[in-house]
């Protein structure tokens, strides 16, 4: 699962330096972004110009289509994140080692989902809920700076 980080610092990765590394979008960043010239919207433009490759949990992407939200903006989605990783049995026992190495949180067992899947592909996580994740980095979690 990744080293454990004993000094607390939070390990967020500039994703300029990070090329060649997968990118997935947590469902907070993915509907940040949609805003026009919002952080993520600059970001996630930047990452496309770039040629990093973006993905998304399946969980993630249910969450996102939950809403409420704009069908064009659905459609949108869908152009730019079109690796919707599928969420496995792997995962699922991730899942439940993350909930309860990271205290068992009410509410918190879909963002040990959303970083299980993170980590079985080895991609990085933007999030627009860096405190949601920030517990899951002593178990190899990479956040991606925004």
């Amino acid at each position: 699962m990744g080293s454990a980080r004993t000094d607390g610092a939070t390990r967020v990765i500039d994703a300029k330096k990070s090329a060649g590394w997968m990118i997935h979008l947590d469902t907070s960043f993915l509907i940040r972004a949609l805003a026009r010239n919002s952080l993520e919207d600059l970001k996630l433009r930047e990452w496309l110009l770039g040629g990093i490759s973006l993905g998304i949990s399946s969980i993630s992407w249910a969450e996102f289509l939950c809403g409420p939200i704009e069908p064009h903006h659905v459609e949108l989605a869908a152009r730019i994140v079109q690796d919707r990783v599928p969420f496995v049995a792997e995962d699922a026992e991730l899942s439940a080692r993350l909930y309860n190495l990271s205290g068992r949180r009410r509410g918190s067992l879909i963002d040990c989902m959303i970083a299980a899947t993170a980590l079985r592909v080895d991609a990085s996580l933007a999030t627009g809920n860096l405190a949601d994740f920030r517990r899951l980095e002593s178990a190899g979690l990479r956040i991606v700076a925004t």
